[in-house]
């Protein structure tokens, strides 16, 4: 009889997801101090790359600041979302306030995020009316849809503009003070954090204005290094990350909440993406992503190791995608709508792109 921690052939059926979450259970500790140390670091990182494009003069290096200040935008990010997800410190209170606090360069309200991507992401994902992240249209909804809707949907799945994407449909439409229309939901909690980032902005811009004056340099100029650049970098890079995430000619969409529960979703709709030189390390290992969604209360410095036991315990069933430039923009080319009958991707003519996915037993 096989031990709980054997691995589990393809032939065999998918263990349940209780059966997967014991494997991790040893890795899901959380500690504060790692926590705190780590969202110390990257706010003296972001805040001195920020003095970087202020108090530089040569605009090379204003610039090389300002992308790498989006960049850590980007980590403060993924620190809020561990916070979030209550899987950063073993305390609930202080993930909240920690959480809060790494979302503000990010400009992200917090209860907001929580619920488009804690209750309805990870709860739902890739069910087509559920999950609205990188959903998908089908061929008859593009046919069906405005010229400014369709050339919308053409240059978000271009390959050249998942900024614009989560800038648009995430940040603005979902988060940002977002109406009737797209949150149904309203609450107290959503305007006060809305408020909070919108302070922290002002706070921001006013500080930069103090700073341009201070060294006689163009508002305009500082807001474009300080603000602006690296506000766009970082809607690139969520952008990039939640897409390769859960889109891949081998990952499916469902529109049937039945198949969609069979297909084991925690485990068949994320992309474990791999880099050379330890990239992924930079990003707080948020590329680790199988493991995160089999278990959202592992810290994200403990992710590589649960996701190496995941991959050791259920050989062929992870897609493991080294990344190449290559790789991605083939990705953008094939999957642009998605057939639910026959359960793959199309271009935007009709015509399948990908291998028909097993249906689900």
């Amino acid at each position: 009889m096989k031990t709980l921690e054997t691995p589990i052939p393809l032939s065999e059926p998918m263990p349940h997801r209780k059966i997967i979450r014991e494997w991790l259970i040893p890795l899901s500790g959380r500690t504060t101090f790692n926590a705190l140390a780590i969202l110390l670091v990257d706010y003296c990182i972001w805040i001195s790359l920020t003095a970087g494009t202020i108090f530089f003069s040569n605009l090379g290096l204003k610039l090389v600041c300002a992308l790498a200040a989006g960049f850590t935008i980007g980590r403060l990010f993924i620190i809020g979302h561990d916070a979030c997800h209550q899987s950063l410190t073993p305390h609930r209170t202080l993930n909240k306030w920690v959480g809060r606090i790494a979302f503000l360069p990010s400009l992200t309200p917090f209860s907001l995020w929580d619920i488009g991507h804690n209750v309805v992401h990870h709860g739902y994902t890739n069910l087509k009316g559920f999950d609205f992240v990188w959903a998908p249209l089908t061929k008859t909804e593009y046919d069906q849809a405005s010229v400014a809707q369709k050339a919308l949907d053409r240059i978000y799945r271009s390959g050249w503009a998942p900024g614009l994407y989560y800038m648009i449909e995430i940040w603005w439409n979902k988060m940002f003070f977002p109406n009737k229309k797209n949150m149904p939901t309203r609450r107290p909690i959503f305007i006060k954090d809305n408020l909070l980032v919108s302070a922290f902005a002002l706070v921001w811009f006013a500080a930069l204005w103090v700073l341009a004056d201070a060294t006689q340099q163009s508002f305009a100029l500082t807001v474009l290094f300080s603000f602006a650049i690296p506000f766009l970098f970082w809607c690139a890079m969520i952008g990039f990350v939640v897409y390769v995430h859960h889109t891949h000619v081998r990952v499916s969409w469902h529109d049937d909440r039945t198949a969609w529960s069979k297909a084991q979703p925690f485990v068949s709709t994320t992309v474990h993406l791999t880099f050379p030189f330890n990239i992924g390390a930079l990003m707080h290992h948020i590329m680790e992503h199988t493991a995160h969604h089999v278990d959202m209360s592992i810290p994200l410095y403990k992710l590589k190791q649960a996701q190496s036991k995941l991959e050791e315990l259920l050989p062929e069933r992870i897609i493991v995608q080294p990344f190449s430039w290559n790789w991605y923009f083939e990705t953008a080319k094939r999957c642009k709508l998605y057939d639910f009958k026959e359960r793959c991707w199309t271009d935007y003519q009709g015509h399948p792109t990908s291998t028909p996915a097993a249906l689900p037993v």
